[in-house]
């Protein structure tokens, strides 16, 4: 299993949102960064990762599962864009912001702290172990 991390501005898609769509999941849509698509192209069923609330939140708010592997996104007739379908898991019991994983030293080379503005990202087992420690939340 791999790990991962998906942001979305809450006022468009948030938590909330993400949750209601139950076990069938989502499309996480929209993506048209070059870098972020592949990451998606690489992702497997069971894949878990965090679902983060930027803009002002700033924030990791859940954790999600890849349940349907990369496929056209069905918001461009463009067939260079990709996406996967992710379901809620939980929420974390306690949000872990910004601001904490970048105090955090074993979070130094995370990519959320180099490029924050990568929509898709990888995490590594010992980034996704660090986060959900300081939410309270189970990681597996």
């Amino acid at each position: 299993m791999r790990y991962w991390l998906f942001k979305s501005e809450p006022s468009t898609w948030g938590w909330p949102d993400q949750v209601a769509k139950g076990e069938t999941g989502e499309e996480w849509d929209g993506v048209r960064n070059y870098q972020a698509r592949n990451f998606m192209r690489e992702m497997r069923l069971g894949d878990r990762g965090f679902f983060y609330h930027s803009q002002k939140e700033k924030s990791v708010v859940g954790i999600v599962e890849v349940c349907a592997e990369s496929h056209p996104d069905s918001t461009t007739a463009d067939d260079r864009w990709d996406c996967v379908d992710i379901k809620a898991l939980r929420a974390f019991t306690q949000p872990v912001s910004l601001d904490q994983i970048k105090a955090d030293p074993r979070l130094d080379e995370m990519i959320l702290v180099r490029n924050s503005r990568l929509s898709v990202q990888p995490v590594t087992e010992a980034e996704w172990r660090a986060i959900c420690a300081l939410g309270q939340t189970e990681a597996d």
